[in-house]
């Protein structure tokens, strides 16, 4: 099983606030308070009840979190391998440890950030996050309206479960809220969005289904299309061999070598079956970012590189980059891998390593799974 790259990161003072009727933690001196008045921070707690849930792969999870009660005493109590990757300077944690610390783990390549707090938490989350990688949310302040939250702690371990045992976990936009506890505490409620960020659930099949629950593939790749189309801007696509990409050019009304490599531009063909060398020279004058590739996997093996698309060479690769590599697949195929991983096997090592971990593959309109992907062993 692949090292799971977790990152922790808990608002001690989080609802501390709550049970001495502050309406919350937010607001300068509000925690100071809060204590002086009795009140224990609990969000140490909740995260324990989520990692708990995971103690049974805690050889395979490597933790990423900040000093002391910001995860690191937790992650440690549980035994957990744990990496430190900001310290606190003052006892009580601000807003801005939180963002440090989420700062720090975006260079990580963590495979999922695990909060624990509340709306507050989320809003300094997602702040810094926006759509990097998928968090989840473990509840434990006392206004919880994000839709970025699971419903309880140990909820939100069993779906980082799911995650590491390989399962299918679907991965959906969800909006982070908050309301204004300064009127709140007036007794007025004004709630306002502040975002969104990707959160990971369990799997839930939301395309048309034929009778016995089966996904009927021709709607299945007319959503998958429409997405990948719905993107096509002004970057150059390079779409790559297989039957799936290949009904994406076919939605394009566009010719297409099902074998190879074709480049779209605006909608349009602009060159077919290339070559690497020819590949290579088309996408040099693209600024960073600009070009995009769309792959699938090869049914049944769950290679999406190294098999039939040897055009797609490692300098290639890299010059796209993986946060612009677009993998779609059917569900249904997905699902026939039974948990193994996708396979990148693109003959340099260190860029098969770099490709590992969880992608997110598109999977119906505006619809994800997050996904494994190895390196061949």
């Amino acid at each position: 099983m692949k090292q799971f790259k977790l990152g922790l990161v808990i608002n001690p003072i989080a609802g501390i606030g709550g049970s001495v009727a502050l309406k919350g933690s937010d607001g300068v001196g509000i925690a100071e308070q809060a204590i002086a008045l009795g009140a224990t921070a609990k969000s140490n707690a909740r995260t324990s009840l989520a990692l708990e849930i995971l103690l049974p792969y805690k050889e395979n999870i490597v933790i990423y979190t900040a000093s002391g009660d910001m995860g690191e005493h937790t992650a440690k109590a549980l035994g957990f391998s744990t990496q430190v990757v900001h310290q606190l300077e003052k006892k009580i944690t601000t807003a801005l440890d939180t963002e440090q610390t989420v700062q720090t783990l975006i260079n990580l390549d963590i495979d999922l950030l695990l909060f624990a707090g509340g709306d507050g938490t989320a809003r300094n989350v997602c702040h810094i996050v926006e759509d990097r990688f998928p968090v989840l949310g473990i509840p434990a302040g006392c206004k919880i309206h994000s839709g970025v939250y699971a419903i309880t702690p140990k909820a939100a371990g069993r779906v980082v479960e799911l995650m590491i045992t390989n399962q299918l976990v679907s991965l959906t936009d969800a909006d982070v809220m908050d309301i204004d506890e300064n009127l709140f505490r007036q007794g007025i409620v004004k709630a306002k969005r502040f975002g969104e960020m990707q959160v990971p659930c369990e799997l839930r099949y939301i395309q048309a289904v034929k009778s016995g629950g089966k996904e009927s593939d021709e709607l299945v790749l007319q959503d998958i299309a429409a997405d990948v189309i719905s993107k096509m801007d002004d970057e150059l696509f390079i779409i790559g061999s297989g039957s799936t990409t290949a009904f994406v050019m076919e939605e394009l009304a566009l010719e297409n070598t099902l074998l190879g490599v074709d480049a779209v531009y605006e909608q349009a063909l602009i060159a077919s079956d290339l070559t690497e060398p020819k590949l290579w020279q088309l996408i040099q004058p693209y600024a960073e970012g600009k070009v995009k590739l769309v792959i699938t996997l090869i049914g049944g093996q769950g290679h999406i590189f190294g098999r039939g698309n040897q055009q797609l060479s490692p300098r290639v690769i890299r010059a796209i980059g993986k946060e612009n590599i677009l993998i779609i697949a059917t569900k249904a195929k997905l699902n026939a891998l039974q948990a193994r991983p996708l396979i990148a096997d693109t003959g340099d090592s260190a860029l098969d390593m770099e490709l590992s971990g969880y992608l997110a593959v598109t999977t119906g309109y505006n619809d994800q799974v997050l996904y494994p992907v190895a390196s061949p062993q």
